[in-house]
């Protein structure tokens, strides 16, 4: 059952997803996700230990509130396209970008970087593991000093 929603949230994460590319999109997508929000949403900071359990639908708002603050005060671009969603009239993943951690967010990269928030339906899992198995990084150390 855990590994089906580790492969349900991976294959969320690498779905089709549309930028909010101008602050007024933003603004109407957050108020949209504010009329639709609910109990059912995991706010899952990447680096930090997954959620187990959904956010009350106080906490969905306030975080929206919050990231809206930090994203507008350290992105000072004339253009937001730093939050992605899977369907911007019903999501159910939306990826939040670090402003001071983009890198390649948009494009192509080979190595892009991890959205440092995400908002999902379905119960996240360790991203940077997941992603990047550690044991990669284990076999290239044994090697050099081994």
């Amino acid at each position: 059952m855990e590994n089906d929603i580790a492969t349900q949230f991976l294959n969320a994460y690498r779905g089709g997803f549309t930028s909010m590319m101008r602050w007024p999109h933003l603004d109407e997508f957050w108020q949209q996700l504010n009329h639709q929000a609910d109990d059912n949403w995991y706010i899952y900071a990447v680096g930090e230990q997954p959620p187990e359990k959904t956010e009350t639908k106080e906490k969905l708002l306030s975080f929206i509130k919050e990231i809206d603050i930090l994203l507008r005060q350290d992105h000072t671009e004339d253009y937001c396209g730093i939050v992605y969603a899977d369907n911007k009239s019903k999501p159910s993943f939306i990826k939040i970008y670090d402003p001071n951690n983009l890198g390649v967010s948009c494009g192509f990269s080979d190595n892009p970087p991890l959205p440092g928030w995400i908002l999902s339906k379905i119960q996240p899992v360790e991203l940077e593991s997941a992603l990047n198995p550690p044991n990669n990084r284990r076999r290239w150390w044994k090697r050099i000093f081994d």
